[in-house]
Order: structure tokens, then C-alpha cells, then sequence
């Protein structure tokens, strides 16, 4: 079975309490959940530990209803381990997984990390056709001696926060309600890929980003952000959109770094979004683009000065 090949070569040093999720986005509704996490597995001597999947369980169960992601599997590895999480075990969600009962999915939990605790969110379930809520899971663990908890949800004005929830903030470009959603503001990490070179032209060369497939984006606009590219730091434009001005078609991510002197061609960056400029527009001319793109610049030396 290939989840029990995945499993045992994960050795905890000792038993665990233990949260389990997809986790993408890794925003404040699962921080809250998570802090609790780390409170009591400190309390009771325990191994805080997450259980996630790979692929998104949506893509087997309804592959015809294909979420956009958040954030990819690295980056959501690196968010859980800087929250303070000491064991990440990453299963990959099959077919064979999904039909497993609660009572054995629980049982390889038991066996391979030593689960002594389980704290869940309140909606959550596991195991085939999702038996395995709170109460079947309550009853498991008396059984089987592990505790459950049960969060209560973790709300912003009024609204659960959830990742299907962010991710309409960002189709809408509403950058300060994603900020507030997530707790931190919303990043895209990619690798920079070859491009026209139009930016160039104008004046304003810039990075054009290898966005992977399935990548939930924010809204066609552009955007001022912050850039880290080999741990600096530079404030920057962000296009995403279809380039109408150009009529190229096809929807593209790039980003302008002021004041960066160098090749970024190959080169790994991490683009946050701080807040949205404008939408993306036609324009009549390469110079009336360029004069609005100036503009643009202007207001990100503004913002980023205000971030200082």
C-alpha cells in the first residue's frame, strides 16, 4: 500500500498530536488552528505534525471540478515549518487512499506517527465518502487512545475564513481583503522564462514569470509589489494580463524591478502583492502604454516608501 510506503520512512522521535488538511494558502484560518497546534503539543510534550496531501484531493474525488491553488506544495512546506511545525508528512492522494474507512486511516496514524491527539476544524471529515467527522473520529479515539479536538471556525467580519473565500478576493484583485484572509500578503514563486523583450523597448524591462499550471492569480491588473529575487528585496510593477495594447492573447505574469541591475533570465523570484494600480487597459500607442507605465512606477515608489 502506498501510503504505508510513504509513512514509514517518517520516524518521529516521539509521540504526536497531529492536524491534518490540505493546508493551501497556509492563511489565518489554519494559523489560528495551527497556534493551538503548537500550544498544546508543548504543553503535553508532544511532536506537532501535519498530515497534507499531494495532489489536491479534489483532483481524484471531482476531477472535473479542478481547484486553483494558492500556494504549491514547496512553499506551503516552508509557511508550516516557519509557523514552528515539527513534522510535515506529505501523502499523495490516490484512489486507493480515498476508499480507505476513517477507523483505517486513523490506525496508519496511530502505527507510523505515533498520533496521541487530533486537533480538526469543524467542518472536517476523512475516510471514505466522509464518514470520519467529529463524532465517529470521538469515538475512534476512545477506542484507540487518542484525543480529539474540535476548533471552533475562525472568522474575519463575519466571514469564515476558507481558501475558496481568498480565492474570489484575488479573481476580484482585492489585495487588503486577501492580506487581512490570508495574514500575510499573497505570493507567487516562479522562475523567469525568456519574453519578447517589449518592456525592454519601452524603457521598463521586465521578468516574465513561468507560472505553473493550476496557480490561482489575482485578477487581470497591475499591481505594486515587492520582489525577492537571491534574498534582496526590490520594490516592483506587476502586469498580469493578456497585454491587449499588443494584442498577444495570451495571458502572461511579469513583473518590472525597480532598481535592479543584472539578468534575471533563470533566476527563482518571489513576487508579493501589496496592492492593485489599475485594471489592464488598451492603449493607443507604445507611448501612451509608456506614459502610463511611468505613472504606475511612480505609485509603487509611493507605496513601498509607505511599507518602510
Amino acid at each position: 500500500m502506498r501510503i504505508e510506503q510513504e509513512l514509514i520512512s517518517i520516524v518521529p522521535e516521539k509521540e504526536t498530536l497531529i492536524t491534518i488538511g490540505v493546508f493551501d494558502g497556509v492563511h489565518a484560518g489554519h494559523r489560528y488552528l495551527i497556534k493551538r497546534l503548537n500550544q498544546r503539543a508543548g504543553e503535553e510534550d508532544l511532536l506537532s505534525g501535519i498530515v497534507t496531501f499531494d495532489p489536491h484531493p479534489q483532483s481524484i474525488l471531482r476531477p472535473r471540478n479542478q481547484l486553483l491553488w494558492l500556494s504549491n506544495l514547496e512553499d506551503r512546506g516552508k509557511e508550516l515549518q516557519e509557523l514552528g511545525i515539527a513534522l510535515i508528512a506529505v501523502l499523495s492522494f490516490t484512489p486507493e487512499l480515498a476508499q480507505l474507512s476513517a477507523r483505517e486511516f486513523v490506525a496508519l496514524l496511530k502505527k507510523y506517527l505515533k498520533m496521541r491527539g487530533l486537533i480538526i476544524g469543524p467542518d472536517f471529515a476523512l475516510g471514505r465518502g466522509r464518514e470520519g467527522d467529529a463524532n465517529l473520529l470521538r469515538t475512534l479515539g476512545q477506542e484507540m487512545t487518542f484525543s480529539v479536538e474540535v476548533m471552533p471556525p475562525f472568522t474575519i467580519n463575519g466571514e469564515i475564513v476558507r481558501s475558496t473565500l481568498i480565492r474570489r478576493a484575488l479573481a476580484q484583485g482585492d489585495m487588503t481583503k486577501v492580506e487581512s484572509l490570508m495574514g500575510r500578503y499573497f505570493k507567487l514563486s516562479a522562475k523567469v522564462i525568456s519574453a519578447d523583450k517589449r518592456g525592454q523597448r519601452l524603457g521598463f524591462p521586465t521578468a516574465n514569470l513561468d507560472i505553473r499550471p493550476g496557480q490561482a492569480l489575482p485578477g487581470n491588473g497591475v499591481y505594486a509589489t515587492i520582489t525577492q529575487v537571491e534574498g534582496k528585496q526590490f520594490a516592483s510593477a506587476t502586469n498580469i494580463g493578456i497585454r491587449p495594447t499588443f494584442e498577444s492573447g495570451k495571458k502572461t505574469v511579469e513583473t518590472h524591478l525597480l532598481d535592479y541591475e543584472g539578468n534575471l533570465y533563470g533566476k527563482e523570484l518571489q513576487v508579493k502583492f501589496i496592492h492593485k494600480l489599475r485594471d489592464e487597459q488598451r492603449f493607443a500607442s507604445s507611448k501612451e502604454l509608456e506614459a502610463q507605465i511611468k505613472k504606475d512606477v511612480e505609485k509603487v515608489k509611493i507605496i513601498a516608501r509607505e511599507l518602510k
